[in-house]
């Protein structure tokens, strides 16, 4: 799996790959057995703890501008830093051109609070 998704990460730009690297370190290091699933026609990377959509606690969207790391249900998210955008009305996300985008403390406390939030909605 992995050496899919590196493959699948080789198409963007070194900054993107190296950044997405740096992503997908922070969130297997924080989300315990958390399954790391690629969609390659949705061009997108997943961390799930299953199959189904309630299931999900984040993706990692590379393009040729930058990464975007998008949170399910990132609307009911504490934010305190802001690093959420605004536009959609469930999904935030937020954006990384560069590494000095990648605010590894407040993604740190995003990531437990999605967490929580998954296993609050799966009465875990």
């Amino acid at each position: 799996m992995k050496d899919d998704i590196d493959n699948f990460l080789t198409q963007y730009s070194e900054e993107v790959f190296s950044n997405a690297q740096k992503l997908r370190e922070i969130i297997l290091e924080n989300l315990p057995g958390v399954l790391e699933q690629i969609d390659i026609p949705a061009k997108m990377i997943a961390y799930a703890y299953g199959q189904k959509y309630i299931e999900m606690i984040c993706i990692l969207i590379p393009s040729t501008k930058g990464l975007k790391l998008g949170f399910y249900k990132g609307m009911d998210l504490p934010d305190p830093e802001n690093l959420l955008s605004r536009n959609g009305k469930i999904s935030r996300y937020i954006e990384i051109r560069k590494q000095q985008d990648i605010k590894i403390k407040p993604l740190t406390v995003l990531l437990e609070e999605a967490f929580k939030a998954y296993k609050k909605r799966n009465n875990k």
